[in-house]
C-alpha cells in the first residue's frame, strides 16, 4: 500500500489501540487499499468523499464479479475505517454509515463423523518420524479445537500435561488455556521421541511441532498431509485443518456441552461466531430424521 497518513495511522490503530493479529490487518489494508485506488482514479479525498461515491465502489467490486462475502467484509472494513477518521477527527461525518451489506445465506461449514476422523488417523503410518507427528497433529487439531497457526506456533512451554491443557495464542494475541484429553497427550509424546533427537535450526527450539528442516512446521504442510490422508482414506470432501475444529465443536454440541464453554474452548470473541454450530446440530438433527422417521421412508 502507497504511503497514505490517514491510512498509516489508521493501520497503527488497528494494531495498538484494537489489538488485531497481523493476518487480520493485512486483510483489512488490501480491502482499503481498493478504496484508495478507486478515489484516486477520481481524485477523491477522504474529506470529500460521499455515501454515493461508496456505492459506486462497491457497484464495481459487483462488476468485477467479487464474492458477496467479499463485499460484506470490505463494507466492514470501510465503516471501520471511517469511524476511525471521525475520531481522529479527519472528517466530521462518517459516509459509510448507511452502506448496506449484501445479504448471505448461512454456509454450514464442512464438519467430519467421527468415523470418518478416525478412518483419516487409521490412514497414517505411525512407524515413521513424520507419521506419528502427523498423527499428533491431526489428534490434537480435533481434541483442542485449534487453528492450525495456533497449531504450528505451539511451544513446549505452552503444555501443561499435568494439570491437562494447554495454553493457546489465538487471534490478537490473546491467551487462553484449552483442556487437552490423554489421548492428544499420548500422541504427542509419542512423537516427541523423535522430536527430541531432531537437529532443530535457531529460533525453533521451543516449538513443538517441527518441518523435517528443523523448523516450524508450515501451514500449508500441515493443509498437503490432511487431504493426502483424507484422500487414502476415501474421503471426498473439501478438508482442511479446520474442520476439525468443526467437528470439535459440533461433536460437543450433540453431546450436550454448553454453548458458552465451546465459545471459550474456541476462542471466539462474540458468541454469534460460535452459535453456527447451533446451525449445524439443527441440520444434523433434521438429517436424521428424515432418514430414521417411518413417515419418510418410501
Amino acid at each position: 500500500m502507497q504511503r497514505n497518513l490517514p491510512v498509516e495511522k489508521y493501520k497503527r490503530y488497528l494494531l495498538l489501540e484494537r489489538g488485531l493479529s497481523s493476518n487480520t490487518i493485512d486483510a483489512y489494508m488490501a480491502d482499503l487499499q481498493k478504496l484508495v485506488d478507486f478515489m484516486e482514479a477520481r481524485n477523491l479525498s477522504f474529506t470529500g468523499i460521499r455515501l454515493q461515491h461508496l456505492e459506486e465502489f462497491l457497484a464495481e467490486l459487483h462488476d468485477n464479479d467479487i464474492k458477496a462475502r467479499s463485499v460484506a467484509r470490505t463494507i466492514s472494513g470501510i465503516k471501520s475505517f471511517f469511524h476511525y477518521l471521525v475520531l481522529d477527527g479527519v472528517i466530521e461525518e462518517n459516509p459509510s454509515q448507511l452502506l448496506e451489506a449484501p445479504k448471505i445465506g448461512l454456509k454450514l461449514p464442512v464438519v467430519l463423523s467421527i468415523e470418518e476422523i478416525d478412518s483419516i488417523l487409521d490412514s497414517i503410518d505411525v512407524s515413521t518420524a513424520e507419521g506419528t507427528r502427523n498423527y499428533a497433529i491431526i489428534e490434537t487439531l480435533y481434541s483442542c479445537g485449534l487453528r492450525v497457526s495456533e497449531l504450528t506456533n505451539l511451544r513446549f512451554s505452552d503444555l501443561f500435561f499435568d494439570e491437562g491443557f494447554i495454553r493457546v495464542l489465538g487471534k490478537g494475541d490473546k491467551q487462553r488455556l484449552v483442556p487437552i484429553s490423554e489421548t492428544a497427550i499420548q500422541k504427542i509424546n509419542n512423537y516427541l521421541f523423535y522430536r527430541q533427537r531432531q537437529i532443530v535450526k535457531k529460533g525453533s527450539e521451543d516449538i513443538v511441532f517441527t518441518s523435517s528442516r528443523g523448523s516450524a512446521i508450515s501451514r500449508i504442510t500441515v493443509f498437503y498431509y490432511i487431504r493426502q490422508y483424507a484422500g487414502a482414506a476415501g474421503i471426498n470432501k473439501e478438508i482442511g485443518p479446520h474442520v476439525f475444529r468443526h467437528s470439535f465443536a459440533t461433536h460437543l454440541l450433540e453431546r450436550g456441552a454448553n454453548i458458552r464453554v465451546i465459545q471459550e474452548m474456541l476462542g471466539h470473541e462474540k458468541i454469534t461466531t460460535t452459535e453456527i454450530y447451533t446451525h449445524i446440530d439443527r441440520s444434523f438433527l433434521r438429517q436424521e430424521i428424515i432418514e430414521h422417521h417411518p413417515r419418510n421412508k418410501k
